[in-house]
């Protein structure tokens, strides 16, 4: 298990490395000067030639790349100059935000497809099957934004029972904070649990015919215990993957969301920064998506080890 895990880290970090690369050349060929981006138009060309040198544009690209990963890996990520505050510490105020209801919406969609995946299952045919995987399937397939926007119009404009903008963090009002996260949570989930459960239901149907399944069913055990014990382990396999490719869209998944809601957290603070070319901000941006999904990914693969030793011989 030890070298598995060991294997694993090092792809990561090689995957991690190239993206670092990839960031930081394709940053710099988005349009637009960084130095009027910063500074406006109506600027001397001393004062842009002062802000190019202090921006160390003018030094050679390979030695530009390896002092911004030199500072990124030891915490220094560079100022923004549109919101004029360090980097880390912009993140350091919307990430929370944004992983929050990212984790949560993973969460609910994870624990509540794979109960109804397995409800439908092992009820396959039955009217409780046809009614929830209807439901799943249009839930899977509804934009997450138009969501939004209907839970809006619903329960803000129309009943006035839940705010329609803003979110706070638990730490700072228990109360707002779960009111502020029902109708985020709802559009973030709705689809993560329609595509769970289809999943789970898919992966109970291909188990639960297997010869051991009915050999257990042969030796008098209870059906709850051939379900949970022997026919839930091996069907949850590539729920376990798409948990993990829910991590990469925590971000993405919430960009409109955070925009719709008027929340101040990774995703608006990305589209803004591509907007006005926050060159630092993007950068920082990108990376923390990289690290989230490679990080999600060592996960599942240590978890596939976990429960199958067999993926753990190579």
């Amino acid at each position: 298990m030890g070298r598995y895990i060991g294997k694993r880290i090092g792809q990561a970090v090689l995957v991690l490395l190239l993206v670092s690369i990839f960031t930081y050349l394709l940053t710099y060929m988005m349009p637009g000067d960084p130095v009027y981006a910063m500074l406006g138009g109506d600027i001397t060309q001393e004062q842009y030639d002062i802000a190019y040198e202090k921006m160390g544009l003018e030094d050679p690209i390979p030695m530009r790349y390896a002092r911004w990963l030199f500072g990124f890996v030891t915490g220094d990520w560079g100022d923004s100059y549109k919101y004029s505050q360090p980097v880390l510490e912009l993140m350091g105020e919307r990430l929370p935000v944004t992983m929050y209801l990212g984790l949560w919406s993973i969460i609910i969609s994870t624990l509540a497809g794979i109960l109804l995946g397995v409800l439908c299952g092992t009820h396959r045919g039955k009217t409780i099957d046809s009614v929830l995987i209807t439901c799943a399937n249009f839930g899977s397939v509804i934009p997450a934004f138009w969501l939004a926007v209907l839970g809006m119009y619903i329960f803000s404009l129309k009943l006035g029972i839940l705010p329609s903008h803003g979110f706070v963090l638990p730490t700072e009002g228990v109360a707002d904070s779960l009111k502020m996260s029902v109708l985020p949570l709802i559009a973030l989930s709705v689809g993560g649990i329609g595509g769970t459960t289809r999943q789970m239901r898919s992966g109970m149907l291909d188990v639960i015919r297997q010869d051991y399944i009915r050999t257990a069913r042969s030796k008098g055990l209870k059906e709850s215990k051939v379900v949970w014990r022997h026919a839930f382990r091996n069907a949850v396999l590539p729920v376990v993957t798409m948990t993990g490719m829910s991590f990469r869209n925590i971000v993405a998944g919430a960009v409109s969301i955070e925009q719709i809601f008027s929340i101040a957290g990774m995703g608006s603070l990305l589209i803004n920064s591509i907007l006005s070319k926050d060159v630092a901000v993007v950068q920082a941006c990108i990376m923390m998506i990289a690290i989230v999904v490679v990080l999600s990914n060592l996960a599942v693969d240590v978890c596939y080890g976990v429960i199958d030793p067999r993926i753990r011989v190579e």
